[in-house]
């Protein structure tokens, strides 16, 4: 018998049965099923099993949460029940029939900018690391920066924003190409549209503020003029040019006759959709990405925005729960490449480590407890390096008193953020990793900060650990 044979047998019949799983794959940690009844699933039952560290529902799948040692888990499990492996793509595709309307526009927004996130993350730690050595003044009694004392880092920074020209100017690029990809229609196709937009011949819109009117570059059509703008790091113009396309490609594969498809089909979905781009739906996108962006800083910046920052910090918690948070990426990002500054990068990053460290003090609370070591050491780790999922799931909403722990310091932690001032170059590697993300004059508060999250959330939930509201969830999950 091997390690998992009798827990993969009885997780079998706690979800309802093998005839109840659509589909399961797993991700790094986690058991990932799409069930045909999610009700059928004996919560309970399988929380309670020796190599299950705890569960939740989140985008219509039921995750299980396993361990490192998943992927030898989930192959006796496909062995077991002699289910087809699945890919994470097919699971999510599947899990969508149980979710509402919203719901799914919310896990196809995060579709999207999934395979983005790795290159923002990479332009922000870009943006950090060229602000520490261009920016900071660390030499000759604080008269100088790095890059003016030394060619090698000079010519260092220079270097380095190449990478980051490419990664934020060219954003929509990677927007328009996502949602191709996703849609699965013709990527190469995508990626031109994409281009057609952010093109180094178009007057950037960021630019169009501060040119007069006579002096916008502009195509004249005889009967009528289109304005030559593009629009470099806009998120919000870039999704709807890249929906637009997808459904315009669509028309035409639909009908256009087999002999010719190839002809048709790429000509006629490119040139209306980059029609269609600088004349409706560039411009009309760049005002609502403006809008949105105008709205929350306004919040930020408002003589309430202490606690519009602590409020944030609060309720982050409840949109990853709920899955809103995806939500906010677009207009982090677009926020970002503005180049105003992130306020709310910060708060997410201190709620990740106030989630973790809410695990850390449960772990504490428990230290005699094999059981609960096993399950919170791996999480708090993790969470500590921007991966809260096993923390959230796994330990702090299950047990409750940890998760309002969390919530109090990430509170407490936005509040003093956002009356600090402290801003981010743009979204990055949340948890401890985040203060290479911070901007130089933010790098110190944000460091400060992370320590004042560590002990009010240390403090709060070893005392909130002695209540008969503690107790009551510490009997529930006996």
């Amino acid at each position: 018998m091997s390690e998992f044979t009798k827990d993969v047998a009885s997780l079998t019949e706690y979800v309802g049965g093998k005839e109840n799983i659509v589909s399961v794959t797993h991700c790094a940690t986690r058991m990932r099923f799409a069930l045909k009844d999610q009700s059928k699933a004996d919560v309970k039952k399988i929380e309670a099993l020796a190599s299950v560290k705890g569960s939740f529902t989140q985008g219509g799948q039921f995750q299980v949460i396993i361990g490192n040692k998943v992927s030898i888990f989930y192959e006796e499990f496909i062995a077991y029940t002699h289910l087809s492996e699945a890919t994470k793509e097919e699971v999510k595709a599947q899990a969508k029939n149980n979710m509402n309307l919203l719901q799914r526009a919310l896990a196809n927004l995060a579709e999207i900018f999934a395979p983005i996130i790795p290159a923002i993350i990479c332009g922000g730690l870009i943006l950090g690391f060229r602000n520490i050595i261009d920016s900071i003044k660390l030499f000759e009694e604080g008269t100088k920066t790095l890059v003016e004392i030394s060619q090698f880092w000079n010519g260092v920074d220079s270097f380095l924003w190449l990478i980051g020209d490419a990664i934020f100017n060219f954003l929509p690029v990677g927007i328009v190409w996502s949602i191709c990809k996703k849609m699965h229609v013709d990527q190469m196709l995508g990626i031109i549209v994409g281009i057609t937009i952010v093109s180094p011949q178009l007057l950037s819109a960021g630019a169009l503020m501060s040119t007069a009117a006579e002096d916008v570059p502009y195509w004249d059509f005889g009967f009528t003029t289109v304005r030559m703008v593009g629009y470099q790091s806009q998120v919000i113009p870039a999704i709807l040019i890249g929906f637009a396309f997808v459904y315009i490609y669509r028309f035409f594969k639909k009908h256009a006759p087999d002999a010719i498809s190839m002809i048709i089909v790429p000509f006629c979905s490119v040139v209306p959709t980059v029609l269609l781009a600088h004349v409706v739906l560039g411009p009309v996108g760049w005002a609502i990405g403006n809008f949105m962006c105008d709205v929350i800083m306004a919040g930020f910046n408002s003589s309430f925005g202490w606690l519009f920052g602590g409020i944030y910090g609060m309720l982050y918690p409840l949109l990853v729960i709920t899955g809103m948070h995806h939500a906010m990426l677009p207009i982090d990002i677009q926020i970002a490449a503005s180049g105003q500054g992130l306020f709310t990068f910060p708060i997410v990053a201190l709620c990740n480590i106030a989630q973790a460290t809410a695990v850390f003090a449960f772990a504490y609370i428990h230290k005699k407890n094999k059981a609960v070591q096993e399950i919170a050491v791996p999480a708090y780790i993790s969470g500590y390096l921007g991966v809260t999922e096993p923390a959230m799931f796994g330990v702090n909403l299950k047990y409750f008193y940890p998760f309002v722990g969390a919530i109090i310091g990430s509170g407490i932690t936005g509040l003093i953020a956002m009356s600090l001032g402290v801003l981010a170059n743009g979204v990055g590697v949340g948890g401890l990793p985040a203060i290479l993300s911070m901007q130089p004059t933010s790098m110190l508060y944000f460091g400060i900060l992370m320590i004042v999250d560590v002990i009010v959330v240390f403090i709060v939930t070893c005392i909130l650990s002695k209540t008969a509201f503690a107790r009551k969830y510490e009997d529930e999950n006996k």
